[in-house]
C-alpha cells in the first residue's frame, strides 16, 4: 500500500519488452534505502516488485495487464518517473490510500497557471469519471491529489509548488498521458451498492438490493 506522496523522481534506464510483457530498469537513490528484492515500489503509481537492485538502480517486471492499464509501456529511456516505496506499518498517511493498481489512463487536455498553482485538466473515460467526486482524492502517476473540478468529460486538479518541484508533472505537456487510480473507498462503495456491472465469468451478480433501515440492520450497521 502507498500514500501518493512521491519520495523522489527517477529516470528510465531501459525498457526491455518481450512479447506483451517487459522488464523495467530505473535509476533511483532514495527509494533504494532499505529496499530488498521482493519489495514493492510504485513507478508512476504502478506497484512493481523489485527483482534486482544495485547502488543506483532497480529492476522490475511488468506483466501484460500492467502495460495495458498504464503508460509504462510507452516510456522512453531518460523519461522521468515518480517513485514511492510501500508505506511501512508505522508510517504516516500524508496523502490517501493508494493501492498501486491503475484503473486507466487519462490525457492532459489543458494546463493553466494561477498564482503559485498550476491547473491540470485530465480527460478520461466514463468509468473513471464516475468514481471521481469534487474534493475527493485521486492518484495521477502515483501523486495524491485533490479533485477541484469535474464535468462530463474531464476533471481538474490544482498543483501546489511543492508537488510541482518534487514530481514529474512540470515535465508534462498537452496530450501527455497520466496513470489514474480512483479512490479505493469509492470503488468499494460502488461495488457494495451494486453499481458495478462487471461480471467475472458470471460468478458475480449485480446487486439490486436497496439500502434501507432494514438492510443496514441485517448487515450489522
Amino acid at each position: 500500500m502507498f500514500t501518493g506522496i512521491i519520495e523522489e523522481t527517477g529516470k528510465l534506464l531501459g525498457l526491455e519488452q518481450s512479447g506483451s510483457s517487459a522488464k523495467i530498469k530505473i535509476a533511483a537513490s532514495i527509494v533504494l534505502g532499505g529496499t530488498k528484492i521482493g519489495d514493492s515500489i510504485a513507478v508512476n503509481g504502478v506497484c512493481l516488485t523489485v527483482t534486482e537492485i544495485a547502488n543506483n538502480f532497480f529492476v522490475a517486471d511488468a506483466m501484460p495487464e500492467t502495460l495495458r492499464r498504464s503508460n509504462l509501456g510507452v516510456l522512453k529511456n531518460g523519461d522521468v518517473v515518480n517513485l514511492e516505496r510501500a508505506m511501512p506499518c508505522d508510517g504516516r498517511f500524508g496523502g490517501h490510500i493508494v493501492s498501486g493498481h491503475i484503473d486507466g489512463i487519462g490525457k492532459i487536455s489543458a494546463i493553466q497557471n494561477e498564482a503559485n498553482a498550476i491547473w491540470f485538466y485530465i480527460s478520461a473515460a466514463n468509468e473513471i469519471l464516475n468514481l471521481i467526486v469534487p474534493k475527493g482524492s485521486v492518484a495521477l502517476d502515483g501523486i495524491s491529489l485533490t479533485v477541484a473540478k469535474i464535468d462530463s468529460t474531464q476533471f481538474a486538479v490544482s498543483v501546489i509548488p511543492h508537488t510541482q518541484t518534487h514530481t514529474n508533472l512540470l515535465l508534462k505537456k498537452l496530450g501527455d498521458t497520466v496513470n489514474i487510480e480512483n479512490d479505493i473507498i469509492g470503488k468499494y462503495v460502488q461495488k457494495f451498492l451494486g453499481k458495478n456491472d462487471f461480471d467475472a465469468n458470471a460468478s458475480l451478480q449485480k446487486n439490486d438490493e436497496k439500502i434501507t433501515e432494514d438492510f443496514l440492520r441485517k448487515n450489522n450497521f
